[in-house]
């Protein structure tokens, strides 16, 4: 018997994602999946200005998507997100969870008071007297702000957790090889890297496809959507439209550097290891002649994520083939997988 089916929940700047996922014996099948866009300025750097806009668009996708679950696994994507390595006492999970904002004071860019803290240990904790984890810290009136509008919308949050993870979760290739999980979406970058599936960096950039868009805007002196529909059929290399074609590589190449720079860590200290390949994700990666020059310009094996790597069933959407949302869906497939762990 299959048990009761959840919600991944994606709230990006510019579409909502939801994934309805369930678990029988023979593991995780999807069996819904909905899209709805957002208007723009209603989710700025992972932050819903506007509550009551995102309640309301949650309604009518729950009424439309025809969702049979009002279970939800909330993802959090906000450049002020700290995800961090480090060794904290080693004490009861209830106990360390009173201790945290003591332990952790001192590593944190925003107030503890402000900020919504967990622990991930990387190690089985034994009897030694520290164990090392992920120290995960998040703005807490951003994340209350989506659990609020989510709730209103006669929903239930079961678990907040970062679109990061559910990335890795969803679509990670799980070998000794370090990879580089990369989701670009309109206004932030999620940058993942993993060994076997154990985060080593998390970081998300405030860059994304629509910067990109703007820069041609701009330089052309069109509107934002032609600017847009030049993007997406340009593309980075186009001999009938060479001017456009170097505007947009050119408005790259800061996103290329920002990513390229999250790398830098592996190699410094007593780690010396490198990204061996990047899995590209969200909907900004679809660009024309992205993949080849992330690949040239960090040297590295690059192909795009199978989102539906690890779940069976659903292959179409309400909207079309679940091919055309394929690039987007990881998140909220990955936020669906957490909801559906045994």
């Amino acid at each position: 018997m299959a048990a009761p089916s959840v919600v991944g929940l994606d709230i990006g700047s510019m579409s909502i994602r939801a994934a309805e996922a369930g678990r029988t014996k023979d593991g995780p099948v999807l069996s819904n999946f909905g899209y709805a866009p957002v208007p723009a300025g209603v989710v700025q750097s992972g932050v819903i200005t506007d509550e009551a806009i995102i309640t309301a668009l949650l309604k009518e996708l729950w009424a439309t998507g025809k969702f049979r679950s009002k279970r939800v696994v909330l993802g959090v994507t906000n450049p002020q997100v700290v995800v961090r390595e480090m060794a904290v006492n080693n004490l009861p999970r209830a106990e360390m969870r009173q201790a945290l904002p003591f332990q952790v004071r001192d590593a944190l860019p925003l107030p503890v008071e402000k900020s919504l803290l967990d622990f991930c240990p990387l190690e089985q904790p034994g009897t030694k007297e520290t164990v090392r984890g992920l120290l995960v810290a998040a703005p807490k009136d951003a994340v209350l702000a989506a659990v609020h509008a989510t709730e209103r919308a006669g929903l239930h949050v079961q678990r907040v957790d970062l679109a990061s993870f559910a990335l890795v979760r969803a679509a990670s290739r799980l070998d000794e090889q370090v990879e580089a999980i990369v989701d670009i979406g309109a206004r932030s970058t999620s940058v993942v890297v993993h060994t076997d599936g154990v985060p080593q960096i998390v970081r998300t950039i405030p860059r994304g496809g629509a910067e990109i868009t703007e820069t041609v805007a701009s330089r052309l002196d069109v509107p934002f959507d032609e600017a847009e529909h030049l993007k997406c059929r340009v593309g980075m290399k186009s001999a009938e439209d060479t001017e456009t074609a170097s505007i947009i590589s050119s408005a790259v190449r800061p996103l290329i550097s920002e990513i390229s720079s999250s790398f830098a860590y592996l190699t410094s200290g007593e780690r010396h290891t490198r990204v061996a390949r990047l899995a590209l994700s969200g909907g900004g990666s679809r660009l024309g002649g992205l993949r080849d020059a992330l690949a040239e310009m960090l040297g590295v094996d690059v192909a795009f994520v199978d989102p539906i790597l690890r779940v069976r069933g659903l292959r179409r959407v309400r909207n079309g083939p679940l091919e055309h949302f394929r690039a987007s869906a990881a998140v909220a497939i990955g936020l669906a997988l957490r909801g559906t762990a045994s």
